[in-house]
């Protein structure tokens, strides 16, 4: 059921108060103007959540470049977590894993049609992006995991809530894994429910719909996550029969929330065992080790699967056996829209993007005012309008 993987540490409740009395006057300095929000020249969608980790961003955001790319040129600006560089960095062909992170890697891996960039600065990224000569051709700025970011004003604000981890039923840190108050959810355009149960019914929807009790400005949606055939990491690999049971798994993890992968791979696989690592995790000489005894403690036929984001980390990793690289499968995922309403997520961002791109000529400005009550039902037509809140660019 929905909030299913939350946990509460209530007895740090009162470290919470504190941390949620320190974020609330952060948003309340943006919200009255003291410190500034800038809007840029260029369409700008931001992805993210208020929730630490395991939200879906990387995937949706994926899914995102895939649906624009050919039709605009796309750049992605990403913190870059926990990579080795500083300041503005752009992936190009010989860029490593260290020196942008993980997710901003495996973006780049999967569309290099698309510019790829790192700055924890997202103004001067953006500022970069649009004014270097290699990159000036950017169209629409996709920012990864920026909801918090407010120092930039994007144009399509989706925040994505974790189905297993619904923010209704959350708390703040460190108590729970709220970046900041519920209420932050009143900043965004668009609302994604993602790793949503594939029989979900019609019935369970309306709850959901219910219980987040959006204003009407925002857009509702629900994803699921369908996992693709698996794939070999390593050259010596060997394609696996898509249909049929898997072997035994040896289940290789270094994300925020497994979760959702150990319960899709029940079922289909002969057992399986779990291998956690922590979110990010960069994988040492002492790890492979361990990876290669886990292995061959395992009943064969044996195979181990890891995530798309952890094969960035894996595939230079040294001290992995023969044994273990023959039988390392990467578990590709996409981002599926629930309730036939992928065309109408779909034409809001590609007709965003359009009006507002610089040689569009179709910009208007809108001036809307936020609405002083909320609307227990969404609205149910296709209309490109944020509407309610003060805009300087058009949908």
């Amino acid at each position: 059921m929905e909030g299913d993987f939350i946990k509460i540490n209530k007895w740090l409740m009162p470290l919470s108060w504190i941390y949620g009395a320190v974020v609330g006057i952060r948003n309340a300095l943006f919200d009255n103007g003291v410190l500034k929000s800038r809007e840029f020249d260029i369409p700008v969608i931001s992805v993210g959540n208020i929730t630490v980790g395991g939200s879906g961003k990387t995937p949706h955001t994926e899914y995102l470049i895939d649906l624009l790319h050919d039709k605009f040129k796309v750049a992605v600006l990403s913190r870059g977590y926990k990579r080795k560089t500083h300041g503005f960095r752009l992936a190009k062909q010989d860029t490593t894993m260290p020196q942008i992170g993980d997710e901003p890697y495996q973006m780049h891996k999967k569309f290099p049609d698309a510019y790829v960039a790192v700055d924890a600065n997202r103004c001067h990224g953006i500022e970069m992006l649009t004014t270097k000569e290699e990159t000036k051709d950017t169209q629409v700025v996709l920012l990864d995991d920026a909801f918090q970011h407010r120092y930039v004003k994007p144009g399509i604000n989706i925040l994505l809530m974790d189905y297993h981890r619904l923010i209704t039923y959350d708390e703040l840190l460190p108590a729970g894994r709220l970046r900041e108050s519920k209420k932050g959810k009143d900043r965004a355009d668009i609302v994604i429910v993602t790793k949503c149960p594939k029989d979900t019914k019609p019935m369970g929807f309306r709850v959901l719909q219910r219980t987040l009790n959006l204003y009407p400005y925002q857009d509702l949606y629900f994803t699921t996550i369908t996992q693709l055939p698996l794939k070999p990491l390593f050259a010596e690999g060997k394609p696996l029969e898509e249909d049929g049971l898997l072997p035994n798994v040896l289940l290789l993890s270094g994300i925020a929330s497994p979760e959702h992968i150990i319960e899709d791979m029940k079922g289909k696989c002969m057992s399986i065992k779990p291998m956690r690592f922590a979110d990010h995790h960069l994988f040492t000489k002492s790890d492979a080790e361990a990876i290669n005894t886990q292995f061959r403690m395992m009943k064969k036929p044996a195979i181990i699967v890891t995530t798309e984001k952890d094969a960035t980390r894996l595939e230079h990793l040294k001290n992995l056996s023969d044994e273990v690289r023959a039988a390392m499968y990467v578990q590709p995922i996409k981002v599926t829209f629930m309730q036939d309403d992928e065309e109408r997520f779909n034409n809001r961002i590609i007709s965003y993007v359009r009006k507002n791109t610089k040689d569009s000529g179709m910009a208007e400005k809108a001036n809307y005012q936020q609405p002083a009550t909320r609307q227990a039902n969404m609205p149910a037509d296709d209309s490109d309008n944020t509407g309610y809140r003060p805009r300087t660019i058009s949908f």
